[in-house]
């Protein structure tokens, strides 16, 4: 948990991520009143009156465009359901707006500036907690109701999102999201494939991004696949995609082998050698059309990802091959090919 938590602070350290978050899951009208160009990170941890540190997860402030006013955005991270989340969301705020009187800093009225308390939770359970700290209050006739306070807090419940909004090819936010939600190796290959080719995609984030992969999320959902040695996100992106070829190719030796079985046991059913020849025959032929099936499956998946739609006249040309080792040649030239016409075949 803290991997992630510690993962998540580093991603979202960059300006361009929290922008993105905002811009592309945040359904409000005032995210289109404030100036992106004008984020700033803002130190996050508070003392007390009783001289108790508390520090929340990441604060960040943004001006109105047409007004002196600054809007806070406290972000939260979760990877698992925190019943009392409120509460602790009212306790940040509290500390905030304690800190900001100590600072004066107020707004041009001399009242204290807006906050926006955003949980961005990536856990396996749907997000079940109150999302205002009111509902947590027992309620009692006579009048206290009046007295129960309310704070809400956004919540933004990755495998929650709708998979049309994490289509953007732009927003970098939602190429995490993405990632985070990969159902297998391949599927993880082709979002880090996209990520790489993204055009805005800054120096320093491209740096987090191939750190929270290496150390982070690939250790927790794939830890058989190791890319540590990797250097760079495009270094994450190839060895990714040669682990996948390493799985087409053990997919394709378990199907010879059950190719096989299946034929030694019609051989032994019929009771005849040439029964069995025929069976075993039959077995690895079978075996061997699927695994080329699936290996030019695999080729023609690679270069749509990384050239676009691919040509009829290629793709022909893909399914013509075969042979494994013809094939698996190709794939070795289209890891080092920069535009489809380099693959010569």
């Amino acid at each position: 948990m803290a991997d992630h938590d510690n993962g998540y602070k580093l991603l979202f350290s960059h300006a361009s991520m929290v922008a993105d978050t905002l811009r592309g899951f945040i359904k409000e009208d005032w995210v289109h009143e404030v100036d992106f160009e004008t984020l700033e990170r803002v130190e996050g941890s508070y003392v007390s009156e009783g001289l108790r540190k508390r520090e929340s997860d990441m604060l960040w402030r943004v001006r109105w465009k047409d007004r002196f006013l600054y809007v806070y955005i406290l972000l939260e991270f979760q990877s698992t359901v925190d019943r009392f989340m409120a509460v602790r969301a009212m306790t940040y705020l509290g500390l905030l707006y304690q800190d900001l009187i100590r600072q004066k800093a107020l707004t041009p009225s001399g009242k204290l500036p807006p906050v926006f308390l955003l949980v961005l939770y990536n856990g396996r359970r749907r997000w079940g907690a109150a999302l205002d700290v009111a509902d947590l209050i027992e309620p009692v006739p006579g009048g206290l109701e009046a007295y129960r306070p309310h704070l809400r807090y956004a919540l933004l419940d990755e495998a929650q999102v709708p998979e049309m909004e994490l289509e953007s090819e732009r927003n970098i936010a939602a190429a995490l999201f993405r990632m985070e939600k990969s159902r297998d190796l391949d599927e993880l290959r082709r979002q880090v494939g996209r990520v790489v080719a993204h055009p805005q995609l800054d120096e320093g984030l491209r740096k987090s991004i191939h750190t929270w992969l290496t150390q982070v999320l690939l250790p927790a959902r794939f830890p058989e696949h190791s890319v540590a040695e990797a250097r760079s996100l495009e270094e994450v992106n190839t060895m990714l995609a040669e682990r996948v070829m390493e799985w087409t190719q053990e997919w394709k030796k378990e199907g010879l082998q059950e190719g096989r079985q299946q034929g030694r046991q019609e051989g032994l059913q019929q009771g005849l050698q040439k029964g069995l020849q025929k069976g075993l025959l039959k077995g690895r032929q079978e075996g061997r059309q699927e695994g080329v099936r699936a290996f030019q499956d695999f080729l023609l998946s690679e270069m749509a990802d990384r050239f676009g739609p691919v040509p009829k006249t290629i793709r022909r040309r893909v399914e013509k091959i075969q042979d494994l080792d013809e094939l698996k040649g190709l794939g070795k030239r289209l890891l080092a090919a920069a535009t489809l016409d380099e693959l010569e075949f």
